[in-house]
């Protein structure tokens, strides 16, 4: 069990075997996959140029020569902010990011909910890739919605596809661990394998190291905390547990999820590790209903940007995924 660093837990719920489970952005107010941002950004480009055309009589003379360097140059300057280098957009962000995630592991190892300084949320799967997983990510892909991902490596050479389309998203993906044991009982040598063979295997289908990690069961002890701080990693709980491993019902999710939003809050559900359809039902009306109310759904590292998380994390938790 735990050490005393672990924070309480009212329930723990029944292990599972190994594998299965009983159980963002300044520039933009939604994920954008890069190649949508290129052509939304070469649109602009465009529009600027038939403006310039218009302004300057039809374009009957032609341009001057330091018209044309400026032109070539702001494309330039176009082309690299939708690219993929460290001064692009999407640069940015993975630098906001990374550094919001060093400056929460400067004063706690672990956060179970982030600040409330804004009114958003991150949306977790946990236990995948898996069968379902393809019908998570469609879901989430027709309603614009960014998520973060806890994967268990065994599953990756099966379901790795998914993983790669959960890459093209810039979503985050997280570690699981290896084969989905129970890091407090295990050996130092043996938790830092599920840690690393885990990294390895996502890396396989394009994902790059994770700085974020989710212990199997919510169970943990010191050693973990250890290894993460190596790794330079952030262990990410749970505000809710959404408890969908136990087929509560597609209605019992939504309540579940609906009763326990809140600013800062991180909920659990899960793409695979089981039957995961009632999930999937509910994640369109999950969506919906959290926008309603104002919400806006992101990914951890964006939560952490937009939201510091408080200091004391010693909040509840139930039973691990």
């Amino acid at each position: 069990m735990p050490q005393s660093t672990t924070p309480p837990r009212h329930s723990i719920r029944p292990r599972a075997a190994a594998g299965q489970s009983p159980g963002s952005r300044r520039w933009s107010q939604a994920p954008q996959h890069r190649r949508r941002r290129a052509l939304a950004l070469a649109g602009l480009t465009l529009c600027l140029i038939l403006l310039g055309i218009v302004l300057s009589g039809g374009g009957s003379a032609p341009p001057k020569p330091v018209i044309h360097t400026s032109g070539v140059a702001f494309f330039q300057t176009i082309r690299g902010l939708a690219g993929p280098g460290s001064q692009s957009i999407r640069g940015r962000e993975l630098a906001a990011q990374n550094a919001a995630i060093n400056r929460t592991l400067q004063y706690t190892p672990y956060v179970w909910e982030a600040g409330r300084q804004h009114r958003e949320i991150a949306l977790t799967f946990d236990d995948g890739p898996g069968p379902y997983t393809p019908r998570v990510l469609k879901v989430l892909e027709r309603m614009n919605t960014p998520a973060t991902f806890f994967e268990v490596g065994t599953l990756e050479r099966f379901f790795g596809a998914s993983t790669t389309q959960i890459v093209a998203h810039d979503w985050p993906i997280g570690d699981h661990t290896f084969s989905h044991l129970d890091m407090s009982r295990l050996s130092a040598a043996d938790q830092q394998s599920q840690i690393t063979n885990q990294t390895k295997a996502i890396a396989r289908y394009g994902a790059p190291f994770p700085r974020l990690f989710r212990p199997p069961y919510g169970d943990w002890n010191s050693t973990t905390i250890s290894l993460l701080h190596r790794y330079r990693m952030l262990m990410v709980l749970w505000t809710v547990d959404t408890n969908d491993w136990q087929l509560p019902g597609v209605q019992a999710i939504i309540h579940t999820v609906l009763k326990g939003a809140r600013p800062g809050a991180i909920i659990l559900m899960h793409d695979a590790g089981g039957n995961r359809s009632e999930t999937a039902t509910a994640l369109p009306t999950i969506i919906e209903d959290l926008r309603q109310r104002g919400y806006r759904l992101v990914t951890v590292p964006q939560l952490l940007v937009d939201n510091p998380a408080p200091h004391n994390q010693h909040g509840y938790i139930t039973g691990g995924s």
